[in-house]
């Protein structure tokens, strides 16, 4: 993985990511010895459009690590506003530091920066196409929960046409094979054939679509609930009409396995009542505290440097 960029999780075998799982299992108990496992190094985070989770997620692993940050939030901060191309900042912030983290509203536009820089770039997320960090905290969620990414029934609901979450999530649990997917949506939502088409490829692999989350929550291992994306809307008013489409509620949850886990990307708008909250299985925070330890993982594992203590931990679980 050194020195190598991740655009989506295609980039990464099915071993690299059971590895980036593992490390980020031992660095969250580890804190201290790895604190400086990336001193001396620079992390520029590009965000071309708003995010507070992520950006504060990516920056605060690389402080985590022992190294420093720069960048911006914000295209109207970087010198698009003066017609500077992605790939021309890329090459230039390529001189200044030791990796990237991007995100960008434009499908595509990450790949376009990993061709430009000279440095490993990470997709922060790109349009409505693919977000691998969210996945990668996703799949450390449902192995915190589960001990497992696989042999599991998920529900994925709400926007599925233009959550890139979704996307990502699904294309990568085909690669572990053995999940069964409910998608919950209107129709005016539904799951892209792309993604569709990847999950029939996948002989192990099999969905539904539905529009009743109450009539298929019973069945699911893990539910991941997603908003409507006014800013993926050209028209207002269809996002008005569609935004309360779902909103999970402990009525709602009554119905549900008492160990199914719900997860969910944030920000949240009204999809998930605050009273869910205090539910054992709300697993939604939880998920912003894994996706801090896989960026560290990833950061650390793109720049070639090592966990102190990882490889014998690493030893030790295998002989166990």
């Amino acid at each position: 993985m050194v020195g190598r960029s991740v655009i989506t999780l295609d980039d990464l075998s099915i071993a690299q990511i059971r590895e980036l799982l593992d490390k980020a299992q031992y660095i969250d108990t580890h804190r201290t010895q790895v604190a400086h496992t990336c001193e001396g190094r620079v992390l520029a985070t590009l965000f071309y459009e708003p995010s507070t989770r992520t950006r504060l997620s990516f920056e605060t692993a690389m402080l985590r690590l022992g190294g420093k940050v720069i960048g911006f939030a914000g295209a109207q901060l970087a010198s698009v506003t003066k017609g500077e191309s992605i790939a021309d900042t890329l090459k230039t912030v390529s001189n200044y530091v030791d990796v990237v983290a991007i995100r960008h509203p434009k499908e595509g536009a990450a790949l376009v920066a990993a061709d430009a820089a000279s440095v490993p770039v990470i997709n922060a997320g790109d349009g409505g196409h693919m977000h691998p960090t969210q996945t990668l905290a996703d799949l450390a969620t449902l192995r915190s929960r589960f001990g497992r990414v696989n042999d599991l029934t998920i529900g994925l609901c709400g926007d599925l046409t233009f959550g890139r979450t979704v996307h990502s999530l699904i294309e990568t649990l085909c690669r572990f094979g053995d999940v069964r997917f409910v998608l919950i949506s209107p129709k005016e939502l539904r799951t892209p054939q792309y993604v569709l088409n990847r999950i029939n490829a996948t002989d192990s692999c099999s969905y539904v679509e539905v529009s009743d989350l109450s009539e298929v929550i019973g069945d699911l291992d893990a539910l991941y609930m997603t908003r409507v994306q006014k800013e993926r809307f050209f028209n207002e008013d269809d996002y008005l009409r569609l935004r309360d489409t779902y909103i999970l509620d402990e009525a709602k949850l009554a119905k549900a396995k008492p160990d199914m886990a719900v997860l969910h990307p944030l920000p949240r708008v009204n999809e998930i009542a605050k009273e869910v909250d205090d539910d054992p299985r709300a697993a939604y925070f939880e998920q912003v505290r894994n996706g801090m330890l896989m960026r560290m993982a990833l950061e650390s594992s793109v720049l070639g440097d090592e966990l102190p203590g990882f490889a014998a931990y690493e030893n030790k679980e295998v002989a166990a």
